[in-house]
């Protein structure tokens, strides 16, 4: 299993510790991420520059041809950027006139259709909640986990392909490999409020405040994430807002490979 690995741009910065998690995981497991120099996946300007974000994604499916792998980010708003890319690509001739020619200045040319897959999807296609349950060596029983599924990779369903759109399963049967009870909680599939962030940071916040209220209120401990834009805005409030009025603590934002490195004896326990 050899995939072009497409970290995305905030997970070198802003969270290494997801690419350090998903780097251990997957050499766990076999599967091979072969380092690109990608760029940036265009979803900052995709409503700025449509051109210029559509080239930002093309151009990184025809570096992964060139080396005759499919594409693996552990980002979904890179991956439902990407997806995104390829829908308007094969919709627009005009479009793909122009990304094809500001290629061409660079000796590169369109590429043909590139597999791009979210982690979790390669998780359950190549190992399988079967195979991941019989790696556990440290069971995350009695943990009630949350799972946070992101936008971007669910919608629109027909471009993304990544799940049921309105009743997802993938995030809850990998996770439940690890041991862990999988908690329903209304909001599972709502936005976080971080494409509010700098814009309106107040509905971002109460965004947010209403989704770890919910998780809470379903009897999560853990809420899992798949999304390095929802990790990044669960984190940076966690400490200003991690108890409400009664005391009562709101469930920890935990990067789902984090949870599948515990629970295979690859790292301790990240809560």
């Amino acid at each position: 299993m050899r995939y072009a690995y497409f970290s995305g741009c905030k997970i070198p910065h802003h969270l290494p510790e997801y690419g350090a998690s998903v780097q251990a995981l997957c050499s766990a497991l076999g599967i091979t991420l072969v380092p690109m120099e990608f760029a940036c996946c265009g979803w900052p300007i995709r409503h700025e520059n449509p051109v210029a974000s559509a080239y930002s994604a093309v151009r990184n499916f025809a570096l992964a041809e060139r080396e005759g792998l499919s594409i693996l980010t552990p980002c979904k708003c890179c991956f439902g950027n990407l997806k995104h890319a390829q829908a308007k690509m094969q919709q627009d001739a005009r479009l793909a006139a122009e990304v094809g020619n500001l290629l061409g200045k660079e000796g590169m040319r369109l590429p043909g259709k590139i597999d791009v897959h979210h982690l979790l999807t390669v998780l359950d296609r190549d190992v399988g909640a079967q195979m991941l349950g019989e790696l556990v060596r440290s069971p995350l029983s009695g943990v009630k986990v949350a799972c946070h599924y992101g936008c971007h990779a669910l919608r629109p369903g027909n471009v993304t392909e990544f799940d049921d759109p309105l009743a997802p399963t993938v995030f809850e049967r990998i996770l439940s490999a690890t041991g862990a009870e999988m908690v329903h909680w209304d909001l599972r599939l709502e936005c976080c409020g971080h494409p509010l962030r700098g814009r309106d940071d107040t509905i971002s916040n109460a965004l947010m405040r209403k989704k770890l209220e919910n998780a809470r209120d379903a009897g999560a401990d853990i809420l899992a994430t798949g999304c390095t834009y929802c990790q990044m805005q669960f984190d940076q409030e966690r400490h200003r807002i991690h108890e409400t009025g009664d005391g009562t603590k709101k469930p920890t934002a935990v990067l789902f490979t984090r949870l599948l490195e515990a629970a295979l004896g690859l790292a301790p326990r990240p809560f």
